[in-house]
């Protein structure tokens, strides 16, 4: 068996067979206008054997059929790649699966409320408009809004109705209790006017407060789907593969088809994908990514390898012994269900709202019938006043209050390169006073560059690097990324464990070792700890090109940025102590740990939390999510690890640390704003209850009046937004979304 055997693309586990043709969901890489659907539909449907294809924009999903007999999974892709586009296969999650259905449903209750508000409204607005109007006929505009009425209210109004019989089922309150009891007397109580002749019926109030409560919720849910949607793509977008002998032949499959048993070929260059031991090979790998250290370790026959490893010098066969889950694994679920535990008594500030909420718009209902009853009014004038009271009370300011804040905040954070994964992150967020960074790839960039590429000609660097798109050397691909013509020359050779060598103008051109290139140098990698070096020579030309991984662009600004604001900074590591401190040091921070295992990081923070410090935890190991999981809120880039990104409150996008301070200020910003939503709507119902409760709003005012501070709250809400955005000219979401994609390619 060996590097060289014929390998295919076994896509069989994300396809599935649906009306006689197999199907597949891709996520699509660089579409950014509405011509994209187009071209990439029309171009599919051109392939011979596609049945069907279809693009949806907003989340970039494309869904393929095709017949089997005349194409393979693998030949979409290609025929994609071919049309111009990169796509990665695709498998929803049961929980956005669960999401999307939801959302459906909401969206199809706000529209019964809303079709019924609307055509209601005009009905009472013939009543009061027809002063001459007979009794007859006002009565048969009663029971048409009462035909339209209770049929949409009994399914819109499953949302409220379902929560607050769950709540009283456990004996409890919630905000849903009163919404469902105040549609519920209003219908009623109109079914009652309109038996008895009366003038009024108040079924258009019942449904327009549904309507607008259901805007709340329908908004609240729809920024959660957002966000796991975009994450979703982008876990996809970087899914790793694995190349599994089967028999004679390597096949290059997802990390996510891998079994206990299976043995794999691990080239240079190639992350190990499953947990395992290696039967033959030597090599150095690089763990930085699973426990932080950025020395290199050698392995051989018998060694034990996790995945998240990157393979550096020498071909690899191993055993898989874990897929998805096995001794690491199991040691980090562990602390992060301990993590996890210890997180969830947060409670959101729209919920402690509730909690108040609740019982005291029911006392003020109840002690309105009572004081009206005591003052000799009539058992109709009374309970017609609590459901004026029950109505005018209505949290609909309040059910929209956060929400709407967080739609608008978390636009503004994805325009600023940080997508949530949590709802409640925002609050969180504004709350810390602690910031706590890991160390490798995250205050330094995942990939190692070259540290002297300024000191080198322009002209030889970029030779050098058109020479390291040959390699699959690790250290090769920090050399290719300053290439300015991503183009390889032509016959270009590489040697394992040596280098690559290639004829430019002439003459033969080496990169590799020193060795390798004939270059007599005295450097050594002991004396500049984290760094590598990789040599280059041609027609007589030598140079020495030092590897090592570098500070984020900004990342020295925006340390100084946020000590500015008044936050503590901490760096935790599992690396090296002299590979953190000079790190340490060019931050001008001067609290900081290294070689710290996941339960240090965690005794760290619970050491903090105990101090009564909020912190912000940045990271992006395998031995970071523990932390994460135990951080008040957390952050990790979007080259993190899997299991990071799930336990992480928000990812951030690109190479700079900018967008964690712009997710502080925007955060801090969002929560003033539903503070003063709050405040909006406990003045309105100071203001607006006593006029309730004196009987100077009948329930149809009370819905009016519910309905001017829901639109206050929501103009309030804007302004999360911050003001350079709101003034800039942008362009639609998916830019965010193709750099969010251009990042992970």
């Amino acid at each position: 068996m060996s590097a060289a055997a014929t390998e295919t693309l076994d896509l069989s586990m994300f396809v599935h067979r649906r009306n006689g043709a197999a199907h597949m969901d891709l996520a699509v890489e660089d579409v950014g206008c509405a011509a994209c659907i187009r071209k990439i539909e029309g171009g599919l449907k051109q392939i011979p054997g596609v049945v069907d294809a279809r693009l949806n924009f907003t989340n970039r999903r494309l869904a393929v059929d095709w017949r089997e007999e005349e194409l393979s999974a693998a030949g979409v892709i290609a025929a994609l790649e071919d049309i111009g586009y990169r796509a990665h296969p695709f498998q929803q999650e049961r929980a956005e699966t669960q999401e999307a259905q939801h959302m459906r449903w909401l969206v199809k209750c706000l529209a019964v409320a809303g079709f019924a508000a609307m055509n209601i409204m005009l009905l009472s607005v013939s009543v009061w408009s027809g002063s001459d109007m007979s009794q007859e006929t006002r009565d048969f505009f009663h029971w048409l809004s009462a035909l339209i009425a209770l049929p949409a209210a009994a399914y819109a109004g499953q949302p409220f109705f379902q929560s607050a019989w769950r709540a009283l089922r456990t004996r409890a309150l919630n905000m849903d209790v009163p919404i469902s009891l105040g549609v519920i007397l209003a219908l009623g109580m109109s079914l009652v006017e309109s038996a008895t002749h009366q003038p009024h019926a108040y079924f258009d109030s019942a449904t327009m407060l549904l309507f607008f409560l259901l805007c709340g919720r329908a908004l609240d849910h729809a920024m959660r789907r957002k966000t796991r949607a975009v994450a979703g793509n982008l876990a996809a977008l970087k899914a790793d593969f694995a190349h599994r002998f089967d028999g004679s032949e390597v096949v290059r499959v997802p990390a996510a088809a891998l079994k206990p048993g299976d043995r794999l070929l691990v080239r240079p260059g190639d992350r190990v994908a499953a947990d395992g031991v290696v039967l033959s090979g030597t090599s150095e790998i690089d763990e930085s990514l699973v426990t932080g250290e950025t020395e290199r370790r050698v392995v051989a026959t018998g060694d034990t390898i996790h995945a998240g490893a990157v393979n550096f010098s020498g071909t690899l066969t191993m055993l898989v012994t874990a897929a998805g889950t096995g001794t690491l694994l199991d040691e980090v679920e562990r602390l992060l269900d301990r993590a996890v535990a210890n997180k969830s008594n947060y409670v959101r500030l729209a919920d402690r709202a509730a909690r108040m909420y609740a019982p005291v718009v029911h006392a003020t209902a109840a002690l309105t019938v009572l004081g009206w009853l005591a003052a000799g009014a009539s058992a109709h004038d009374a309970i017609v006043t609590a459901i004026a009271v029950l109505i005018i009370t209505c949290p609909c300011a309040l059910a929209l209050a956060i929400p709407a804040v967080q739609v608008v905040a978390s636009g503004a954070l994805f325009r600023a390169g940080v997508i949530l994964n949590s709802g409640d992150a925002i609050e969180r967020l504004s709350e810390i006073d602690t910031v706590i960074f890991d160390k490798t790839g995250t205050l330094t960039l995942p990939e190692p560059r070259v540290d002297n590429a300024a000191a080198i000609a322009p002209d030889l660097l970029e030779r050098v690097a058109r020479l390291a798109l040959s390699s699959r050397h690790p250290l090769a691909g920090a050399v290719a990324r300053e290439a300015r013509e991503r183009v390889p020359f032509d016959g270009a050779i590489e040697e394992p464990g040596q280098g690559v060598r290639a004829m430019i103008d002439g003459a033969e051109a080496r990169l590799g070792s020193a060795a390798f290139c004939g270059v007599d140098t005295a450097w050594d990698r002991g004396d500049e700890p984290g760094a590598s070096m990789i040599a280059f020579s041609h027609a007589g030309r030598a140079v020495t090109l030092v590897v090592r991984q570098k500070l984020r662009p900004d990342a020295v600004e925006t340390a100084a940025a946020l000590r500015a604001r008044g936050l503590d900074l901490i760096i935790l590591s599992g690396d090296r102590a002299s590979a953190v401190e000079p790190v340490a040091a060019s931050l001008g921070i001067t609290d900081w740990r290294g070689g710290l295992n996941p339960a240090q990081k965690i005794a760290a923070i619970d050491a903090l939390k105990a101090q009564g410090r909020r912190v912000l935890m940045v990271g992006d190991g395998l031995n970071d999510a523990p932390a994460l999981a135990a951080a008040h809120v957390s952050f990790s880039p979007i080259s993190a690890a899997d299991i990071t990104q799930a336990h992480a409150d928000a990812v951030f996008l690109g190479e700079r640390l900018a967008p964690v301070l712009d997710a502080v200020a925007i955060a801090c910003r969002a929560r003033r704003l539903m503070q003063q939503n709050l405040w909006l709507a406990v003045i309105y119902n100071a203001v607006a209850v006593p006029v309730a409760i004196l009987g100077f709003a009948t329930p149809l005012i009370a819905a009016a009046a519910m309905s001017g501070s829901s639109v206050l709250v929501t103009l309030n809400a804007l302004r999360a937004r911050p003001p350079r955005q709101r003034a800039a000219v942008t362009a639609p979401e998916s830019r965010g979304l193709v750099a969010a994609e251009a990042s992970t390619a």
